[in-house]
């Protein structure tokens, strides 16, 4: 019987081994220490790649806060980080200043200045000697025809207060009275020591110089914790036989 012709098949293709050249010496693999030519880019054993791009290197610590974390190109964003870096320059010396005693006390001024002042009455008044009828609590009845008469230079009264204050004024009116004409019939102190005690006992000391006219006069002082204050008389004028310094009132403001 007729058979039918077998499929013709294609001869298989016979694979030529291509000479591999030698390459014993040359750039080790990183991953598999095989030595590699210089042109080549991945390893010809594990085809890792021999030239990686380099990792960039780990920001510092203060790179790390924001604004300075982003990594940017040079030059860019210079001088927003350079305005950034001098305000917390100037706001940690400002920070330093206001910590010391020259920094707090210029903020107790400004305050002093920019508030409003109360009269403070003291609890208690002594006076170191008077004269017969013109006590030192004379000083703080509100009546400057009444005075405190001390017998001679060097005579104190002492003005206790209830609680610690911010004493940021003080009004003294001098003489026998505000009135021109009773103002000189007794002696007046031109100078006088004012000694401040806080709560926590520190002392301050102040010379005032006072001048020789009827009326109020005012001294600006600014002590914190106020609890006492004390007045010593000295340098009189218009002393002599017969007379007595006198001091019509002391008046002592807070601050509110």
């Amino acid at each position: 019987m007729p058979v039918r012709p077998a499929k013709p098949v294609a001869a298989r293709p016979v694979v030529r081994p291509v000479a591999v050249p030698d390459e014993g010496v040359g750039v080790p693999c990183p991953a598999c220490g095989t030595p590699n030519l210089p042109e080549r880019r991945f390893c010809r054993r594990c085809a890792a790649e021999l030239k990686p791009l380099a990792k960039a290197a780990p920001l510092p610590w203060w790179r790390t806060v924001w604004p300075f974390r982003r990594r940017v190109r040079a030059s860019s964003g210079g001088v927003t980080r350079f305005l950034v870096i001098l305000l917390v320059v100037l706001t940690l010396c400002a920070g330093g200043f206001l910590l010391m005693p020259a920094g707090r006390a210029l903020i107790e001024d400004t305050r002093d200045k920019l508030g409003k002042a109360k009269s403070v009455t003291p609890m208690s008044t002594e006076a170191s000697a008077s004269v017969p009828g013109h006590p030192a609590k004379n000083t703080t009845d509100g009546l400057s025809n009444r005075y405190w008469g001390a017998p001679a230079t060097g005579a104190s009264v002492t003005y206790t207060f209830r609680e610690p204050f911010r004493l940021v004024d003080v009004i003294i009116t001098n003489g026998a009275s505000k009135d021109p004409q009773k103002y000189a019939l007794q002696a007046r102190a031109l100078q006088v020591e004012l000694e401040v005690t806080a709560e926590d006992g520190t002392t301050h000391k102040k010379e005032l110089t006072l001048s020789d006219k009827p009326g109020g006069q005012t001294i600006a002082t600014g002590y914190s914790d106020v609890q006492k204050v004390r007045l010593v008389l000295r340098s009189a004028v218009g002393l002599a036989p017969g007379r007595h310094l006198a001091l019509a009132e002391v008046e002592f403001f807070q601050r509110s």
